[in-house]
């Protein structure tokens, strides 16, 4: 008896042993972790400038509200002046563009946004501080003729105002 005691006593290895096994439980909080950190850090492209833009300094700036309530309208000479030249053009969204595209451009900006909001859109022009004030009179003009009357010039801040 006392020899059947000892053995039980003793625990049996196994010859082979195996890794223990990952545990993969928590995988999926992990990634909806990651997931959600990269949604909120990261900032979505807007547009694609194909303009050159230096924005002229003002001395008193004040910020837009919404932002999201703000469509933007570039001017300013090509990037690619070898295909596009010198001259001063406008940027819709990702492409160039006319005078005469603007109402349609007023009417998708609507179009976009909540019945409740759409008369509180904002233009915004984002104009180079070298270009002639010729096509930006003409892109006012169309603006208004589509009944978009809130613009905004868009600028940056002076560093040293003159006092």
């Amino acid at each position: 008896m006392l020899e059947e005691d000892v053995n039980m006593a003793k625990f049996k290895t196994s010859k082979t042993k195996e890794e223990p096994r990952i545990n993969t439980a928590s995988l999926p909080d992990i990634i909806f972790i990651l997931l959600f950190f990269f949604m909120v850090s990261v900032s979505m492209r807007q547009n694609n400038l194909m303009v050159r833009i230096k924005l002229p300094q003002a001395t008193q700036v004040q910020k837009l509200e919404k932002k999201s309530l703000v469509s933007y309208i570039y001017i300013g000479q090509p990037i690619d002046r070898a295909l596009y030249g010198t001259n001063a053009r406008i940027q819709l969204n990702d492409s160039y563009a006319t005078v005469k595209d603007i109402p349609e451009f007023v009417a998708k900006a609507r179009q976009a946004r909540n019945e409740a909001v759409r008369s509180l859109i904002t233009f915004s022009l984002k104009v180079d501080q070298n270009t002639r004030m010729g096509i930006v009179t003409d892109v006012k003009q169309e603006l208004r003729k589509a009944n978009a009357l809130k613009i905004n010039y868009s600028c940056r801040k002076e560093l040293n105002p003159k006092q």
